[in-house]
Order: C-alpha cells, then sequence, then structure tokens
C-alpha cells in the first residue's frame, strides 16, 4: 500500500508541474504567438501606455521565457516582486498571481471566496450521492417496474433541465411563492441557520443535475454487474440478497462512481458558475464572472491555477479510495 502511495504522490507532483507549464502557456505563450499583447490583458485595454509598458517590465514579458517560467513557479512556492523602476509591488506566497486593475494579489480574493464554493460542492456532493446511487440501485434491482420508469424519467428531466431553469423554478417556488426558504446568502461566520437556510436551495438544485447522472450511471452498473458469475456464486452459496449486493455487488459498482465524483467535485470546487450566479453566491464562478465582465485576467488565471489544482487532489483522493474498495489496485 505504501508503495502504491508513493507512485500515486510522485505522479500527482509530475502532473501539478505540467498542469502549471500548461496555464502559463495558455495564459503567457499562445496570446504573445498570436500577436496578442499580453501586458494589455493584464491591465485593462483603457490603460494609458505607460501603464502597459509598466505592467510589461513589471511581469517580465521582455525575458527569456525559461525566466519567465521560473518567476511563474516561484511566485507560486515562495512569491513574486513586481518591479519597474522604483514601482515595487510583492506579492506573497502562494502568489497565483496579481491584479494590476485593482492592486491587489489574487490569492486574498481566491480563499476569500473558496469557503463559499467549497460548501455548495461539498453539500450538493453528498445530496447527490445519497440520492442517486439510492435510485441507481432500486431501478436495476427493480428493473422494468414502475419505480424503475419513473425515477429514470425524473433521471432524465435532470439531465436535460439547464440548472439557471431548474433554479429560478426553485427559487420561484419554494421562495418567492410559497416562503419556504430563503434565498438570501447568509456568510457561516454570521449565522450557521441561516447558512444553512440560505443553502438548502443552490445543493438541491446542483444535485439534482448529478443525482439524475449518477442514478443513470449506477443503474447500468448494477445491471451489469448482477449478472456476472461471481454474484450467481454468491447467491449459490446462500449468502442472502442485502449481503450480495452490499458486500460484493456495491463495491464493484463504486469504481464507475468514484472515478465521476473525482472529476465532477474537483470541477465544481474551481466555481459553479450558473449556480453560484442564479442563487447570488459569492463564490469563485461569481468571481470569474465579474473577472471577464470586467477583463480582469489575472483572477480568470488565478481561478485556473485552483480549478487545475482541485481536479488534481481530487483524483489522487480517488485513486487511494481505489486501493481500499479494490485490493487488486494496489498491486497493479
Amino acid at each position: 500500500m505504501l508503495a502504491y502511495l508513493m507512485r500515486r504522490l510522485f505522479a500527482a507532483a509530475v502532473m501539478l508541474v505540467v498542469i502549471i507549464m500548461v496555464v502559463f502557456s495558455i495564459f503567457f505563450l499562445i496570446p504573445k504567438w498570436a500577436g496578442v499583447d499580453v501586458a494589455l490583458s493584464f491591465v485593462g485595454k483603457q490603460a494609458d501606455p505607460a501603464a502597459v509598458e509598466a505592467v510589461r517590465v513589471k511581469l517580465g514579458l521582455g525575458d527569456p521565457v525559461y525566466v519567465q517560467v521560473w518567476e511563474f513557479f516561484k511566485g507560486i512556492f515562495a512569491g513574486r516582486t513586481y518591479a519597474a523602476g522604483g514601482d515595487v509591488t510583492h506579492c506573497s506566497a502562494p502568489c497565483f498571481g496579481y491584479s494590476f486593475r485593482s492592486e491587489q494579489a489574487i490569492w486574498p480574493v481566491l480563499t476569500d471566496r473558496f469557503p463559499v464554493t467549497l460548501g455548495l460542492a461539498l453539500g450538493a456532493a453528498v445530496l447527490w450521492l445519497i440520492f442517486g446511487l439510492a435510485a441507481g440501485v432500486l431501478s436495476a434491482l427493480k428493473r422494468g417496474s414502475l419505480w424503475d420508469r419513473g425515477a429514470m424519467i425524473v433521471a432524465l428531466a435532470g439531465v436535460s433541465l439547464p440548472i439557471y431553469f431548474t433554479g429560478l423554478l426553485s427559487l420561484a417556488i419554494f421562495s418567492y411563492g410559497l416562503g419556504w426558504l430563503d434565498a438570501q446568502y447568509v456568510p457561516l461566520e454570521d449565522s450557521f441557520t441561516g447558512w444553512i437556510g440560505g443553502m438548502i436551495l443552490p445543493w438541491v438544485t446542483l444535485a439534482f443535475l448529478y443525482a439524475a447522472m449518477y442514478a443513470r450511471i449506477t443503474r447500468a452498473t448494477m445491471l451489469e454487474i448482477l449478472g456476472e458469475d461471481y454474484i450467481r456464486t454468491a447467491r449459490a452459496k446462500g449468502l442472502r440478497e442485502p449481503v450480495v449486493i452490499r458486500k460484493h455487488a456495491m463495491r464493484s459498482t463504486m469504481t464507475p462512481i468514484l472515478t465521476m465524483l473525482g472529476m465532477d467535485l474537483g470541477a465544481l470546487i474551481g466555481g459553479a458558475i450558473l449556480t453560484e450566479t442564479t442563487f447570488s453566491l459569492p463564490g469563485l464562478g461569481q468571481a470569474v464572472l465579474h473577472a471577464i465582465k470586467n477583463q480582469d485576467l489575472p483572477i480568470i488565471l488565478g481561478v485556473t491555477l485552483i480549478t487545475s489544482l482541485a481536479v488534481l487532489i481530487a483524483n489522487l483522493v480517488v485513486d487511494v479510495l481505489y486501493a481500499v474498495i479494490d485490493p487488486r489496485v494496489r498491486l497493479s
């Protein structure tokens, strides 16, 4: 198990380097090769030529590529100093960029909004796992029944309907119409009950989409597994049906579910833009939307790095869970 963990950690470290290189290329090299003024993108199109030149010097855009890459890496792990003559700006580690428009480092902005997005993603993930897995397993066990057909119709609706439609519909019914739930977001540090009340509708709306997908995948995987030889052998040995389902079928079913969960949860931690916009949640998704409107490229760069790291960490956790569920993975 230790050797397996070491291999996965090494692979994650290599992938981290690749991610940073790719992000650097997307925001600095590719625009330059396409003839775009990178400094103008970072300072805003309304800036005067002197400000653009100062940002060009601060970012070191005239330095060789390997020097720019080194400064980008060093900024993430050790901080970075942007200097242009007597104008010196320090960005403490981890430096995910600096907004020359708002004159602030990106990392504090991300950490201020990150708890909102994390709470949204984790709360919705718990709901969609519980209801998605339960609906999928029951549909597989009662294949062709009224429950199976009804659950799959609901799942198809959940996959088909966009979040901004189900979100606005839930607001219109449960908040503005019936008045059961408050649509106003309340920070967790201000009131726990207020935070829960304000997050119920976003959780349910986001979970409805993902639970539908997980129910369909769970049903298909479970139906395939129930036809395997080792399931028939377990039943022939006299094991009770709940034991066969729980200890044999479910363990095999969880492998694709964990794969999906790692990707989905990692991507959501980077910001559920539609959900956060619909419910006015001050998370990373809202930060990206505002950055796009204001053409504040460093914010987009920082959120891109956060999203990539979240997906990497989520997949590392999934790899470890693979080894826990299936011991054969440790030897592969």
